[in-house]
Order: C-alpha cells, then structure tokens, then sequence
C-alpha cells in the first residue's frame, strides 16, 4: 500500500499529539498502584512574564507608589499576608493557604545576566542553563533520563498541552504532552486511524520518515487509550472551574488519584505580557489561577494528599518597577514564586522583599537562583541526583 499525502499528514498530525520514547512507553503501561506517600511535583508557568509587585505587594513601599501612580494596589484593596505584605485582590484563595500554612513565597528569584526575550528566558528556566548557553533538553527531561537509566520502572512526567515545552524533553526520555486524555482517545479510535494501523501490519514501507511515522502513531494509540483509561479509574469527584486550567488541574487531580507513576505535572497559563491595561488582564488571569488552585488543593486535602504534592509557579521574568504610559509594564528580570504544599518545611515569606531603592537601571536585582530552587526539589522532594541533573552543583533551601 503507498501511502497517501492526506494520510501522511493525518498520521503526522496524531502522531505529534503525544511524544514518547518506546522504552518509556512499554514500562508506562506496566505500573503498579501508586501509594499515597508518593512525591509528586505540580508546575504551573505563568507564560508571558507576571508582574511579581502587583503579584506579592509591598503595601508600605512609597518607592512603589511612586513609581506606579496609576497600577499601584492600595492596601485596603489587597488581600493581607503581614503587616507590610499583601497579595493581589484576586488571589483570595492563596492568603487562605498562606493562613493554613500551606504556602511559602520566594522573592527576588532570577539568574546572572538576565535577558528580557521572552523566548529566551523562557528557554534558560526549561533548561536550567546559564543565560550564556544554549543547551536542547529541559530539566525535567533530564530528570526522567536519570531516573530511567537502567530501571524498568521509571517515572514519567505529563504536560497539559498539545505541545511539549523544552523543559520537558530530555536526551533519552520525554515527557507527554497531552491536553485532554478523552479528546486524544476518541481520536486516536477514529476508523481511520484503526484502517491505517491495520492495513500497515501487513505492509513494509522503505521511506524511513513513514515508518516512523507509523511507529510514532501506534506509540500515541497505545498511550491515549492508557492515560484515558487511568485518568478514569479513580476520577476526581470534586467540582472544578470550568477553564482550561480548571479543567487541567482536573485532570491531574485524577490521575494523581489513579495508578499511573508520573511524579511531575506540568501546565501553564497565559499570557501575562501586560504592556497594555495591566489590571484588568492580570486580574482575569488570577482569577481563573485562584478558582483553579482552590477546587485541586481543597481535591488534595479531602483525598489526604495535600502532604504529597508540591506546586510551584515560576514565570519567564517580572516586570519593570516603574509603569509605562499605558498603563502597563514592561519586561523586567527577577521575580517572585509561589510554594504551595502541606508538606512544607518553611512556611511564609522566606526571604526579604525586593528593595526598591537599590534597583539595577530600573529593574530587581535577583538575589535567588532559580537553580537553587529546582535543585532542591529534585533532591529533597523527589531524591533525585541534583547536581547531575543540573550539570553543576547549587545550593539547596529549606522549604523542603
């Protein structure tokens, strides 16, 4: 049988759906039920480069006033953490986990040598590279080829996308990208991929592009039918916001329930590149962030799993201090991240606010390497070999 153009690219096109390796594929389908106790991470990438002052504010700041006449948030309008401490208005849920002692916030993250490309940034917080290097596979990924090496049972990781993101990919395992397991499954059984399939087992094609092809959609037929059929074993009761984070933090929700062994989720939300009307786009974004984070960490603490679980959000960069004249902002460098579990170690604010009056041509300077954060995860969250991960070694805090 030769293959058609129109067919190739429908094959193209599932095929793309999810990315794994054969290896990583065989030991996925072959897990035993995974206990609670079990450490998993949860990524929430706030695409785009949040604004981190209007995020975590510093409500007795003059300087912050100052600079920010119009987009500044005034303090009986925020949602209070300290005396001098408030989080955005949106963010309602958030200071509810602050309270409980669910939560801890890093201030001042960033790297050497920041730069303001948001593709670039982006690139050096998945890789965890230094900002002068270019490196093709991600943390995470890395992550999975080390605990994959000559085990039959490794982990894997999932993102909530059509698209894999570079952190995720590594040089021997990568993660899957797959957004909504019941769409991928209901196409992956259309007739017409089940008559390519079949037809192909009693075909030989020498075109090595079609043949991988081929062995890509019969990877992505195997897993969308096993994820489905995962996330449904044990599908989360809870009522979720009906977003596509809501919905995605849904889906991790079950299969963190279900028997399926992936220790890093992965998912984003977008785009926070308010160089325009700032307040009401943040305000949009933390809403659907706050409603989402709400149902999956009330879902946690019902199912007992709040202590498993750590959640992180990191963005590209922050933003300038000073707003614009459109009453926005425009890109900056070091940042602030959101901590959330129940089985933190540290609690709070874990280091000073950034500080305003020292302030490098207009932006934070960074005193926290972001490197230092994954570092300790991957050692102390998910016991893994930090600094082979990393290709270095970096120091480790105490949030966990």
């Amino acid at each position: 049988m030769l293959i058609k153009r129109k067919e190739f690219l429908q094959i193209g096109s599932l095929a793309t759906a999810s990315v794994m390796m054969p290896k990583f594929l065989k030991a996925f389908e072959s897990q035993a039920l995974v206990p609670p106790g079990n450490k998993v991470v949860v990524v929430l990438q706030l695409s785009g480069g949040n604004d981190g002052l209007n995020t975590v504010i510093p409500v007795r700041n003059d300087i912050y006033y100052k600079l920010r006449p119009g987009l500044g948030i005034k303090m009986d309008k925020a949602a209070t953490l300290t005396d001098e401490v408030s989080l955005h208005p949106a963010l309602t849920a958030f200071k509810g986990l602050y309270d409980e002692g669910n939560m801890a916030i890093l201030n001042n993250v960033g790297y050497p040598n920041p730069d303001r490309s948001h593709f670039r940034s982006m690139d050096i917080w998945h890789s965890a590279s230094k900002s002068n290097e270019y490196w093709n596979t991600g943390w995470i990924g890395r992550y999975l080829d080390a605990q994959c090496a000559g085990c039959d049972k490794p982990t894997q990781a999932l993102e909530v996308d059509d698209v894999l993101s570079l952190a995720l990919k590594g040089d021997q395992a990568n993660a899957i990208a797959v957004k909504d397991p019941k769409r991928l499954f209901g196409t992956s059984n259309e007739k017409f991929f089940k008559d390519v399939m079949k037809n192909h087992v009693h075909d030989h094609h020498d075109e090595e592009p079609v043949e991988y092809l081929y062995k890509t959609m019969a990877q992505t037929l195997s897993s969308a039918d096993y994820i489905f059929k995962q996330s449904k074993l044990h599908p989360t009761g809870a009522t979720y916001p009906n977003t596509d984070l809501g919905n995605g933090f849904k889906t991790i929700a079950s299969l963190i329930y279900s028997e399926i062994n992936t220790k890093v989720y992965y998912i984003s939300l977008g785009s926070f590149d308010t160089h325009v009307g700032q307040d009401a786009q943040q305000s949009r974004l933390f809403t659907q962030m706050n409603d989402a984070v709400k149902a999956f960490t009330d879902d946690l603490k019902k199912n007992g799993r709040m202590n498993d679980v750590l959640l992180f959000t990191f963005s590209e960069f922050g933003r300038r201090v000073a707003q614009n004249a459109s009453n926005g902002t425009d890109h900056g460098t070091a940042n602030n991240m959101f901590l959330i579990s129940g089985g933190l170690k540290q609690k709070g604010i874990l280091n000073a606010m950034p500080d305003l009056a020292n302030l490098n041509e207009g932006d934070l300077k960074y005193n926290v390497d972001f490197k230092d954060v994954y570092a300790t995860i991957l050692k102390n969250w998910l016991s893994a070999d930090a600094g082979k991960i990393l290709g270095g070694q970096y120091n480790t805090l105490g949030f966990v």
